[in-house]
């Protein structure tokens, strides 16, 4: 079967939900959206009830269930990668933090050459054009307040933020009043793509409103098997839609896959480093080096701890208690289930050598992993801490590998715990943050909770 469409944009995460709301707004050009995972139904409560962000990620109706080769600096262990596999793509299972990430990262990345445009000045407007930050004044210049992309803000009010928060001031650092807006280094509330308690994913914000255009076309649990070429240019694709071939034939070919999907089909394509290619019995169209290397992320460890007073949410994690939860969610989008529970954090710097801030803090104030299960204490919490500058691999001791079969990810080493941190030299910390939220209080109860941080950071790191 052959199509033809102006557009053919292949994966419906958070780049593709907003390419088919732009892209289709005219009215005058075709655009045929290609998803491999399943719909982000209305009903369905482990996508839409915020506090079931535990449960999508690695089940195969929502993940694509990646994992890493063995890490051979954490004793072969193999590390899970979660990438959400349907529509909103990553932005329908994840966490709900919003973050934008530091100015002075997109100043750096400005600063390269041909990447001009990637500086905060430039990227700035188009922050604010999808945000509806309501947690943020009318007035504040640093914030949008008409887009489709709605944010809630904390509201932070459990007592264990009051005593994360005192901590962190205790300890030295700031509070800010918004960790996107003028000032990210400090502690304090923080946004959250959740609006009238239910998950706020690039799909409902861009994709659903506009579903009914008639030159908009998408297709969920459609497989793309490679890009097709005339020469050097790109002139459609091959997918599979229950069992059957489908070929497109369109003026242009997004790829908008994520960081793990998009690399891999280009190389299956034709598309990356020669030599490599060939050996593995591909047939090269453009030898493009650095296609499906130099991958970036951010590591990030959650140590849990009980908590010797009845504060915390813990017990809305009890099954018996989880039915009425569940109704109040169902008919009032309400109570518990209606927040994602991280609701504040903190962004600081390691050490006096850095810059701007290398390490961000979230709280929770229960313990849960993120598979569902929790911890076994009455009542607990945990805190979250990870790297939101790029760890990155040595790219001499790592070659990337693919396997040729489409639906298997390429091999991938992360080189975890090789990592390099702006200012800091691997397993090392400045004295001061080692002993920073060392101490947790609740004034109104007069207690304090004792955070063994260098066990935080020997855990972390190891």
């Amino acid at each position: 079967m052959s199509e033809t469409f102006d557009y053919v944009i292949v994966g419906a995460g958070s780049a593709g939900s907003i390419l088919a709301n732009r892209l289709t707004e005219d009215g005058t050009k075709s655009v045929l959206v290609l998803e491999a995972g399943r719909s982000d139904y209305p009903w369905d409560l482990l996508i839409q009830m915020p506090a079931a962000l535990p449960f999508p990620a690695g089940k195969s109706l929502y993940d694509w269930r990646y994992e890493t080769d063995p890490e051979p600096y954490m004793d072969g262990r193999r590390v899970k990668h979660a990438r959400g596999k349907v529509l909103g793509g990553s932005s329908s299972i994840n966490g709900m933090i919003y973050q934008r990430g530091n100015p002075m990262d997109y100043e750096r990345w400005g600063g390269d050459d041909g990447m001009e445009n990637w500086n905060f000045a430039h990227c700035l407007p188009y922050f604010k054009r999808l945000e509806n930050t309501l947690g943020a004044e009318s007035s504040d210049e640093y914030r949008g307040h008409d887009g489709p992309f709605t944010l809630e803000r904390g509201p932070a009010k459990n007592p264990l933020f009051k005593a994360f928060f005192d901590s962190a001031v205790e300890a030295g650092y700031s509070r800010t009043p918004d960790v996107n807006g003028y000032r990210q280094e400090g502690f304090g509330p923080f946004d959250k793509h959740v609006h009238n308690g239910r998950r706020m994913s690039a799909s409902r914000a861009y994709l659903r409103p506009v579903m009914n255009r008639k030159n908009l076309t998408v297709k969920t649990r459609a497989f793309v098997s490679s890009i097709n070429f005339d020469g050097k240019k790109a002139t459609g694709l091959t997918y599979t839609r229950n069992g059957r071939t489908h070929h497109v034939t369109a003026g242009e070919v997004i790829l908008s896959g994520g960081a793990i999907n998009t690399p891999q089909l280009l190389q299956l394509s034709g598309v990356g480093e020669a030599e490599h290619l060939r050996s593995l019995g591909i047939e090269p169209v453009v030898n493009l080096p650095g296609v499906g290397e130099n991958l970036q992320d951010h590591l990030e460890a959650y140590i849990q701890y009980a908590c010797p007073q009845p504060v915390s949410e813990q017990p809305n994690l009890n099954k018996l208690k989880m039915p009425w939860i569940g109704l109040q969610w169902i008919f009032g989008r309400k109570g518990p289930a209606a927040t994602n529970h991280f609701e504040g954090g903190g962004f600081v710097r390691s050490n006096e050598n850095v810059d701007y801030p290398n390490l961000m803090f979230h709280f929770l104030p229960l313990a849960v992993r993120y598979d569902g299960q929790k911890a076994e204490a009455k009542h607990g919490f945990q805190v979250h801490v990870g790297l939101c500058t790029l760890m990155r691999v040595d790219p001499s001791k790592f070659v990337p590998l693919i396997q040729k079969n489409i639906r298997v990810w390429c091999t991938t080493i992360f080189q975890l715990n090789k990592i390099v941190v702006s200012g800091w030299k691997p397993y090392e910390l400045h004295g001061r943050l080692c002993h920073s939220l060392l101490w947790l209080h609740i004034i109104q109860v007069k207690f304090l909770l004792v955070l063994k941080f260098k066990q935080m950071m020997k855990y972390w790191i190891g």
